[in-house]
């Protein structure tokens, strides 16, 4: 497998890229969701799928996969050995040291690809992208406006915590969504996750 770009932020080391990985660690392939019936299934039956934004290999190779939670949690390991998938309060260590979510959004931003003039400093070199996501029943949105990605941190049953980043403003954003929708994913070396509720 090539090596993850990576960057220090603080005392955090995290993927200056987006995964796109189609096996699990232990070697399992992932299942790739082509259509969209396939996509709902596997999110209906609570089983990991990936899939390329718009089914286009092309995105992949810019933005790296969409993940639905349910590939973020399975215990085959979604992450590359070495690295694991960071808990919502992971996310706001990294937030925090940035300036808080009105702040960290314009640092954590890559310098081009955002639409409307809506790019980012890159200050903290994490190249946020805006991959756009996949909506539940299979549907598209978003690619160069918005980049979601996902956290090991689940909220009641059907919900798991994320980070967004849009094009028009220099907010983090921190909410739930529906675990069946594909986000992109970034891992942390080599640090301990906890995953407490998520408190939206």
């Amino acid at each position: 497998m090539t090596p993850m770009k990576e960057v220090t932020i603080g005392t955090q080391v995290w993927m200056s890229e987006n995964l796109n990985v189609e096996k699990f660690r232990n070697g399992d392939t992932i299942p790739h969701a082509k259509t969209d019936e396939e996509w709902k299934k596997a999110g209906d039956n609570g089983e990991p799928a990936w899939c390329y934004y718009d089914n286009d290999p092309s995105n992949g190779e810019k933005y790296g996969k969409l993940y639905n939670w349910y590939a973020v949690n399975d215990p085959r390991g979604l992450a590359p050995k070495g690295w694991h998938l960071p808990s919502d309060e992971e996310w706001t260590t990294l937030t925090d040291l940035l300036g808080g979510l009105d702040a960290a959004g314009t640092k954590m931003k890559s310098k081009s690809g955002w639409e409307d003039e809506g790019n980012g400093t890159n200050e903290s070199g994490f190249s946020g992208l805006p991959g756009g996501l996949r909506y539940s029943l299979g549907t598209f949105d978003g690619i160069g406006g918005y980049g979601r990605w996902w956290s090991s941190t689940e909220d009641y049953a059907d919900y798991a915590c994320f980070r967004s980043l849009g094009y028009s403003n220099g907010y983090a954003f921190r909410h739930i969504f529906n675990k069946e929708e594909g986000f992109s994913v970034r891992c942390l070396r080599d640090l301990t996750e906890t995953s407490p509720r998520c408190k939206s």
